[in-house]
């Protein structure tokens, strides 16, 4: 194993390229993989506590959603006495895991970041078979996933150098930060590479140790990326990994007296139910809990009438569709000027209706499965909503008879007050909003519960510095699409019911991990 001190000078953060699946080697490289990854599917997978593989009696299945009948993997049913073992696994560990140096920690995770470059094929077809991703999507996954490592392991660096206090004469004065203790970390399926291991890194690099407990509908990413932690030599008991029903096993979790913390990624209810039972003080409990909570979005897209009309409809239909529209940064709501409606409206649906839609493993599709059956059945219900609150112009409905498979949906005219104009559909649904002018269209933009990401189309410079200052969402974007967020450029989290307005990947994140400690010295007493 080679000295932390010969590898932590590796220059300043570059976010990791996207794969150019347009080169043959590229392509050939990807369908090798995806053939390798397929002979592996179907295997049994244990629970992980302090380094320990077990096997509960209760089974659950991961299955592909391009086909449904496909097992992609198979997992253990955790209890609730294991996820209490789970736990004090993890502070077992945090004992031995905290006098870890940074510099360490921060091995690891560039360690993992260079095993994941090796192997980044392998994580691409995983998320193709278990998350339904077409290769571009799963690429920029696991891409963003190599961010986090490099991006969070120079942030520890820096948060565990010297911090600057204002002098006193008389004292020695420095602060340190240290880590918060045991942490819970559940991911959700629609990045199941990049915020699973993002939210893992970020609490193991601070020094804190993890139970991970996977969305049931992508296991088998998270038992990859222990796969990966474990290859990197990352010590047992620093992350364990756990699956089981988180009704029950996954509240017990939550709710642990030794539970100092919980990131999660996931559904505005998941999230705020997991707000209130963290909230509650349970026996033995010696601390106030953290959350870190990245929650949903309503997103919306503003096309001025002073806009680049060609350059909007191409950032509407890429933001909306997407993975599925099964991004919380997805445009679920384009607001557009009455002006240019008609207009517009041309230019989008040619846009839309040349989508290819079809299993994920082929590499020529542009869209794949949703994710689940009780998905789709959920998305196909907001659509026969959407016909009867607008005008149905292209999509509506399901497509083949295998897999879970979803036309893209545009629906014109939608009041905003529409069922589809105010809830979270997260899929391939767009609702196309007319607005009288722009003041009309920013009180349409800001008027749902969340406020995660928006983007606005004009060339006129005052109207773009008014959505600057009134557009309320974390991440605005200008003359792009609303999806897409890079680590280090784009801190990403949201505002009211969108979550904690955590944002990963930025300067800020990692002090979620931490707690500071200052240390004052009378050098009189000397």
């Amino acid at each position: 194993m080679t000295s932390p001190a010969t590898t932590l000078d590796r220059g300043e953060f570059k976010n990791e390229p996207v794969r150019d699946f347009s080169k043959p080697e590229n392509r050939a490289a990807m369908e090798q993989t995806l053939k390798k990854v397929a002979a592996e599917l179907g295997r049994e997978y244990p629970l992980i506590i302090g380094g320990e593989k077990i096997f509960t009696k209760e089974k659950t299945q991961s299955t592909n959603p391009s086909h449904p009948n496909q097992v992609v993997g198979i997992f253990q049913k955790g209890t609730v006495e294991l996820a209490n073992q789970a736990i004090e696994a993890a502070d077992k560990a945090f004992a031995h895991w905290k006098i870890v140096p940074a510099a360490k920690r921060v091995w690891y995770c560039f360690e993992v970041a260079e095993i994941l470059r090796r192997r980044r094929f392998e994580m691409n077809a995983w998320l193709c078979y278990e998350t339904g991703k077409t290769w571009t999507e799963a690429d920029a996954d696991t891409a963003e996933l190599i961010d986090f490592c490099e991006f969070y392991a120079r942030e520890m660096l820096r948060l565990a150098g010297p911090q600057k206090l204002v002098p006193n004469a008389g004292e020695k004065n420095h602060l340190v930060y240290i880590p918060l203790g045991v942490g819970v970390v559940i991911p959700p399926w629609n990045f199941a590479a990049a915020i699973m291991g993002g939210m893992t890194l970020a609490a193991i690099v601070t020094g804190n140790t993890v139970v991970v407990k996977p969305s049931s509908d992508s296991p088998t990413v998270a038992a990859f990326f222990m796969e990966i932690l474990n290859e990197a030599g990352v010590p047992k008991g620093v992350v364990n990994f756990f699956t089981g029903p988180g009704s029950t096993a996954g509240e017990a979790l939550v709710s642990h007296p030794k539970t100092r913390f919980i990131a999660f990624t996931g559904s505005m209810q998941a999230g705020l139910r997991i707000g209130e039972i963290a909230a509650k003080k349970q026996p033995g409990q010696i601390w106030i809990k953290r959350t870190v909570l990245e929650m949903g979005g309503k997103d919306a897209i503003i096309v001025d009438e002073e806009a680049d009309l060609d350059s909007a409809a191409e950032g509407v239909a890429q933001s909306a569709f997407g993975y599925q529209g099964q991004k919380c940064s997805a445009c679920s709501r384009a607001i557009v000027s009455e002006k240019i409606y008609d207009k517009f409206i041309e230019k989008l649906i040619p846009r839309v209706k040349a989508m290819k839609v079809g299993p994920a493993e082929d590499g020529n599709n542009f869209m794949g499965p949703v994710i689940n059956k009780s998905a789709m059945k959920t998305i196909l219900e907001y659509i026969e909503a959407g016909k009867k609150e607008g005008r149905l112009l292209t999509g509506g409905g399901a497509k083949g008879t295998d897999g879970y498979f979803i036309e893209p949906t545009v629906i014109a005219d939608i009041k905003p007050n529409a069922k589809i104009a105010q809830e979270e559909i997260f899929g391939p649904v767009l609702a196309v909003m007319p607005a009288k002018d722009f003041d009309h269209a920013l009180e349409i933009a800001n008027g749902t519960e969340y406020g995660l990401t928006g983007a606005v189309y004009s060339k006129n410079p005052k109207k773009l510095e008014r959505a600057t200052e009134e557009f309320h969402v974390g991440n605005l974007y200008l003359n792009r699409k609303c999806t897409g967020a890079k680590v280090g450029v784009h801190p990403f989290g949201g505002f009211n019911m969108s979550g904690t307005d955590s944002k990963a990947g930025g300067q800020d994140y990692l002090l979620l991990f931490l707690q500071a400690k200052v240390i004052a010295e009378n050098l009189a007493a000397k």
